[in-house]
């Protein structure tokens, strides 16, 4: 699924210079000269477009730095439980209320066993977490309390 080639034109319409960043070793590149790969991630969401989940752009300033990322995310596993956690929380990030296991599904577009695979995932890493860090390390604890 890897597509290289240069990114689409999004030249500004004031003619004004744009510039990004190489991925790799983070040199300011102009966008003209810029070299990209979509590559599979099951890590990467879309802010917009849920159907673009599980894919990563890479910007790279030459051929050989193009090479490496796409050899690292090549190397790396695509966890559809992954992919399934981030569409749960990207759909609970406006709730406020608790919200039940067929509406999360619904929300995020997946099936209920999916959405609970991925809550479970998520969950696993939140244990992992803790047991690597400790329970002490909460967000928001209070040190001074008793």
């Amino acid at each position: 699924m890897e597509d290289f080639g240069p990114p689409a034109d999004d030249r500004p319409a004031d003619d004004t210079e744009a510039f990004d960043l190489c991925d790799h070793c983070g040199r300011v590149v102009e966008a003209a000269d810029l070299l990209s790969a979509l590559v599979p991630d099951s890590s990467a969401l879309h802010p917009t477009d849920p159907e673009l989940d599980g894919r990563r752009m890479l910007t790279a300033c030459t051929v050989e730095h193009l090479a490496e990322l796409v050899g690292q995310y090549r190397d790396r596993p695509f966890v559809p439980e992954e992919q399934w956690a981030g569409k749960v929380c990207r759909a609970l990030a406006e709730q406020e209320e608790p919200v039940p296991l067929s509406l999360v599904a619904q929300m995020s577009g997946l099936s209920e066993q999916q959405a609970a695979q991925g809550v479970e995932w998520h969950n696993a890493r939140a244990r992992e977490w803790q047991a690597r860090y400790g329970a002490d390390t909460a967000v928001g604890e209070d040190d001074d309390e008793p």
